[in-house]
């Protein structure tokens, strides 16, 4: 009878506990939030920005101008810039916001717009905005500001609570990136908002590629932006997040300080003084390249599980392409193509379609389960014809050896989301070619019909890949080997991973074991 008890007691503690969990991590009401809707391009004609792109945009009717940002700080600096050139809206949407120097300058521009007047809308997926709280608490008081989480986390801390009662729910995430202004220019690529991806910080540093674009494109991811805004997984920040007392102006301005009073912020402050781009776009001067472009991006009913494939990007995206006659470059950070992506490129080369993939190697990648779900498909690609590079973390200090050109400079990862097909067509967004990409998280980018910007990617892919990054091959006995080219012409082969400790591909080796490919 004493053990019954016992037991009861601890079922009772236990049913108690996750009764508690559930109630804690229930969403609250979406009744009454308030909407607004996107500013039209007449609208937002006679702005700044309206009257620098008008002229061009007529003139290029049906297409899109726009200008690759490879350079991480030029990449910084113009958002920054934008942010304070305009006059009537921001529309931002970031999977990752980081409390760092880079995103507490830009969150500071921001501020100052809605100082000015311009009417602000922050959607931020909450997954990637640890210790913002209070930050955006504070921003979200500001009359001209709205801020929205994405998919949120209801016990705010610990944040891992959450997943113990709403892992179904939780692990769906939004990973587009956007930054309109005035709905007259906007930035789409692969970076989010933190110090790694700008160029610098104290751990990876990760090589990407965003466009700045003007044109009636623009107005097609402000209407996307307004989808995810008004979708049923976007929260008031208000109804989320726990009041705070100081203001905006009060709460940022002491992050700022903070942050401006380290060694590496220097390096920002500077590219914001030597940036031109906004400056030279305002005034007319910015030289884009026009090419018919198309957005494609996941609908937000995917986070909740209600898309069907004609509203994802996986399905979209091969009909827009076409079919591939001669090149396939792919450049994917998170790179698994599992057995139906295989599948693709083997009926690509079996065409005699010439296909070369660049990744992380082991030593480069910050996710080790990823390149694990990567490298069980390494032998079945080779044999099938398909090219395999896998990026070194730095380059070295020749210049025939620094990762440049479309993405970016030397660095020690690769975080770039872009292919090309026939030196014609190229994508450029947020979608890996992984499993998540495909099912779980929300994903964007463009689709560029240009052979200037092709072109970029297949001369880096010839010449200065081979350089940065090991070439995977495999012997007559099916066993892998990497090449490593010098820059003095010599080459180096491994028969393991290259410079990949030995904790690091055991941890790789046995989680290619584990059923976790579709999570990756």
């Amino acid at each position: 009878m004493r053990q019954e008890y016992v037991t009861l007691t601890k079922s009772s503690c236990l049913a108690a506990v996750c009764a508690l969990l559930l109630s804690g991590c229930a969403l609250p009401s979406l009744k009454d939030r308030n909407e607004t809707r996107v500013l039209s391009q007449q609208e937002t004609s006679q702005t700044s920005l309206g009257k620098a792109v008008s002229k061009e945009v007529q003139q290029h009717q049906g297409e899109a101008g726009y200008v690759a940002l490879a350079d991480p700080l030029e990449a910084f600096a113009s958002r920054v810039k934008l942010a304070d050139a305009a006059e009537r809206t921001l529309d931002i949407q970031y999977y990752i916001w980081s409390k760092d120097i880079t995103g507490t300058l830009l969150l500071d521009a921001v501020h100052r717009a809605a100082e000015r007047g311009v009417r602000v809308r922050l959607l931020v997926d909450d997954n990637g905005i640890p210790g913002m709280d209070q930050q955006l608490a504070a921003l979200n008081k500001h009359p001209n500001v709205e801020v929205r989480l994405y998919n949120p986390f209801v016990i705010r801390i610990p944040k891992w609570l959450n997943y113990v009662v709403a892992f179904p729910r939780l692990n769906h995430r939004m990973h587009n990136k956007s930054f309109t202004a005035d709905n007259q220019v906007s930035i789409v690529g692969g970076r989010n908002i933190g110090d790694e991806y700008f160029g610098t910080g104290h751990g990876v540093i990760y090589a990407d590629l965003d466009l700045a674009v003007v044109g009636r494109v623009v107005n097609v991811v402000s209407q996307s932006f307004q989808l995810y805004w008004t979708s049923e997984s976007a929260y008031p920040a208000e109804r989320i997040l726990r009041d705070v007392d100081e203001s905006g102006e009060e709460k940022i301005g002491e992050e700022l300080n903070k942050q401006l009073a380290s060694k590496e912020s220097s390096t920002y402050v500077d590219s914001l003084r030597r940036s031109q781009l906004v400056s030279r776009l305002t005034e007319g001067k910015l030289q884009f390249h026009w090419a018919p472009m198309t957005l494609v991006s996941d609908d937000p009913a995917k986070t909740v599980d209600k898309a069907d494939d004609s509203q994802l990007l996986i399905g979209q995206l091969p009909k827009l392409m076409g079919s591939p006659q001669h090149k396939v470059n792919l450049v994917s950070a998170y790179f698994v193509p599992t057995q139906s992506g295989v599948d693709t490129f083997k009926q690509l080369t079996d065409n005699g379609v010439d296909v070369s993939i660049l990744t992380n190697s082991l030593q480069a990648t910050d996710v080790t389960a990823v390149h694990s779900g990567y490298a069980r498909w390494r032998p079945e690609l080779l044999r099938d014809g398909s090219h395999l590079f896998e990026l070194k973390p730095a380059g070295g200090s020749d210049n025939k050896t620094r990762l440049s050109g479309p993405f970016g400079k030397s660095t020690s990862s690769l975080h770039a989301k872009t292919f090309t097909a026939d030196g014609k067509r190229v994508f450029v967004g947020s979608f890996n070619f992984d499993p998540r990409s495909a099912r779980i998280n929300t994903e964007m980018g463009f689709l560029v019909d240009s052979p200037h910007l092709a072109e970029q990617i297949d001369d880096s892919f010839e010449q200065q890949v081979p350089y940065v990054a090991y070439e995977v091959k495999m012997d007559s006995q099916g066993k892998l080997y990497w090449i490593e080219r010098n820059a003095d012409g010599s080459e180096t082969r491994y028969d393991k991973e290259p410079n990949a400790g030995a904790l690091k591909r055991t941890a790789a080796w046995f989680m290619s074991f584990l059923p976790i490919e579709s999570l990756l």
